[in-house]
């Protein structure tokens, strides 16, 4: 049994000649079921404030962030506000945090990048402590990176036992884990560099994301609330995606891209390119062997996809 399709738009800024207010109408009105912003300090609104606004103006699209960075936020501020929006969005957000990889976001704030087991280390407890906050009255908390003493976390979200959590990755421990934690799991490559290079390309190819998905699987086995990975939502961020009756060329571009054969990257589950028919059967494939069933379209494509989301949304 597999989770309905339903699909997220990613946007750094405004569509092309709309303010943000006209563009997250748009994207609520094309019929998707989520606006996600990321958190890079090069690229377009700050995701707190940006998503706050999206959700004042909508009445059903939901709000997440894809993803917070857990090093740059103390877990109690991050507990405070996203609450807020919840409470105010009457339940419309989606929790989404990560462990930090762009090198260029920490060498030009001055954040110190540690090494990615540090990181996932605290993203570990920075999740941990946001949840607790979202469902307990009152949190005390000593681990190796944060310490909380007695803090009610205010206000309580508007969603019973709090939003849900996204967490995404790429590499075993914190696919693992996410696999324990979130309602939805990003399936992604794992950037040991710091940057997407050709490296970072090839960790998306079918052959890694079937191990990428027994890691997800053996988190989701020590869940203490009955979830098993079925019942999870498999978020897949894609890094190419268009509709084009010419989907040979384009995945000439992805084979070098991956430094595969085309056909090979075209397989991969970060890019959907393709007639809307051949997209179809790519996303039933990839929901059938991986469980994908949460597409996040790249915003510049969004009103592209928007009759093949209104096909297959809920399906």
């Amino acid at each position: 049994m597999f989770q309905p399709f339903r699909f997220g738009v990613q946007l750094h800024d405004p569509l092309p000649g709309t303010t943000w207010t006209e563009t997250v109408r748009e994207v609520e009105s094309l019929g998707y079921s989520t606006l996600f912003v990321p958190d890079h300090f090069d690229e377009g609104l700050g995701p707190i404030a940006a998503l706050a606004a999206a959700a004042a103006v909508t009445d059903t699209l939901r709000v997440g962030h894809l993803v917070l960075d857990t090093d740059y936020r103390h877990p109690a501020v991050v507990a405070r506000e996203l609450a807020t929006i919840d409470l105010l969005s009457e339940g419309r957000l989606e929790v989404g945090l990560g462990a930090g990889w762009k090198a260029t976001d920490y060498q030009r704030s001055g954040i110190p990048m540690d090494r990615p087991g540090i990181r996932v280390d605290r993203m570990i407890e920075h999740a941990t402590i946001v949840r607790r906050l979202f469902t307990e009255e009152s949190v005390s908390f000593s681990g190796e990176h944060y310490t909380i003493s007695d803090l009610s976390g205010t206000p309580k979200p508007f969603s019973p036992g709090g939003p849900p959590f996204l967490v995404g990755g790429g590499a075993p421990r914190v696919l693992r884990f996410a696999g324990s934690f979130a309602d939805i799991v990003g399936v992604n490559p794992s950037i040991h560099s710091g940057e997407v290079d050709q490296a970072a390309a090839q960790d998306g190819l079918p052959d890694r994301i079937d191990q990428k998905l027994r890691w997800v699987g053996e988190g989701a086995e020590a869940r203490k609330d009955s979830k098993s990975l079925p019942d999870l939502e498999i978020n897949a961020w894609l890094a190419a995606a268009q509709i084009t009756e010419d989907r040979d060329s384009v995945a000439v571009l992805l084979g070098e891209l991956f430094g595969v054969p085309p056909e090979v990257g075209l397989a991969s589950p970060m890019a959907l390119v393709g007639t809307e028919t051949q997209i179809t059967e790519d996303l039933q494939y990839r929901r059938e062997r991986w469980g994908y069933n949460y597409p996040v379209i790249p915003g510049a494509e969004a009103r592209n996809f928007a009759q093949l989301v209104g096909s297959l949304a809920g399906t």
